[in-house]
This record gives C-alpha cells, sequence and structure tokens, in this order.
C-alpha cells in the first residue's frame, strides 16, 4: 500500500504552478501567441516531462493515494502540456485509466488527456476537452465523435456541457486577447509532424 509523499506533493504542485507562472508570464507581455508554440513554455514542458518521467520510474503513477489530489493534479498537468513527447502521453494515459480504476485520479483527467491524444492524432475526440479556432478565431470545440451524446459523456467523468464549457473557454480567450499568427495553422501542422503525432505516408 502507498502512503502519502507530502515531498514529492509539494515537487509536483511547484512544478505545475512555474508552468502556470510563465504561462501567465507571456500572456501579460502579449508574446505567448507570437511563436506559436513559445520557446520559453516548450522548455518548462520538456522540463517537467523529464522530471516526472524519473518520478514515474520510481514510483509509478503519482495519484490520490501517493501525493494526494494537489500532487495528482499536478502530475496530470505535467503530461497534459507533455505536447512534444508523444510516447509520454500514450504511456501516461495507460499508467492514468489504470489509476483511475482504482479511484486514484479524477475521471475527467483520464478524459481530457484522451482527447489531446485524439486531437494531436488527428481522431475525433471522444469529450469534447479540446478547442481550436475557426477562421475567425473563435474557439470551438475539436471534431467530437458521436457529438449528440457528449454531455453524457461528460456527465460521467465529472465535466459540465459542452455548452457550458465553450461559453468558459471562449470567455477566457476574450480575457487573455492571445495573437494568433497568420500562418498558425502551417505551424501547427509542421508541429505534428516534427514531434511524431503524425506521420507522413
Amino acid at each position: 500500500m502507498q502512503y502519502l509523499n507530502e515531498r514529492l506533493s509539494q515537487e509536483l504542485v511547484a512544478m505545475a504552478e512555474n508552468d502556470h507562472s510563465i504561462r501567465d508570464a507571456l500572456v501579460a507581455d502579449g508574446s505567448l501567441g507570437n511563436y506559436g508554440y513559445h520557446p520559453r513554455m516548450e522548455a518548462v514542458h520538456k522540463s517537467n516531462t523529464a522530471h516526472l518521467t524519473s518520478i514515474i520510474e520510481q514510483y509509478g503513477w503519482p495519484g490520490k493515494s501517493l501525493v494526494g489530489e494537489d500532487g495528482a493534479w499536478a502530475a496530470w498537468l505535467i503530461t497534459q502540456h507533455a505536447i512534444g513527447n508523444p510516447p509520454f502521453m500514450r504511456y501516461c494515459l495507460s499508467l492514468l485509466k489504470q489509476a483511475a480504476s482504482n479511484n486514484d485520479v479524477i475521471p475527467w483527467q483520464v478524459a481530457m488527456l484522451e482527447d489531446r491524444i485524439c486531437m494531436y492524432e488527428g481522431k475525433p475526440q471522444i469529450y469534447g476537452t479540446q478547442f481550436q479556432p475557426d477562421k475567425n478565431g473563435e474557439l470551438n470545440p475539436y471534431p467530437i465523435e458521436n457529438p449528440e451524446s457528449v454531455n453524457g459523456r461528460r456527465l460521467a467523468v465529472g465535466l459540465n456541457t459542452i455548452e457550458e464549457r465553450t461559453a468558459e473557454i471562449r470567455e477566457q480567450s476574450t480575457r487573455e486577447n492571445v495573437p494568433t499568427p497568420p500562418d498558425l495553422e502551417e505551424q501547427y501542422e509542421k508541429w505534428l509532424y516534427s514531434v511524431g503525432w503524425r506521420v507522413a505516408v
């Protein structure tokens, strides 16, 4: 049986807070959207991914029983942002699913990671947690598999409705006002192939 590791929990939370503080600083100075994937943000994500990898190798997935709810949330956030490392994210999804079956992580965390992986792989998402801008810059859910029943799936994992979440995401986007590069779609497409989410055929 695992016992709460307070030191490890604090370590994970500090990593997640650093992620958020860097992003907030880039939003504040208006540079977040100017680079596509901002180099400072990418560096934080890579560093956190490497650190979490070593934690998983030593302890297994850091769920609630090991690091409490705050530590488990931080581990999930770090994984959600490990976007430059597809094998790691896919591996963590399998760990999260196992942990969820043991009630050691919150179900919506599994749903959000699964949706993000689906989106990067070019597949329809399942729970409607991932959003993308349309031609006018307004955020809409990335395509959803069986969209007519998405709210039932969201409710089952502890999420609000797709309509409520869309309103929240758009309000956040308006508040942050992150600039969108004119070649964002082209940059994004190149990035997907460069890190291995998509493979040329």
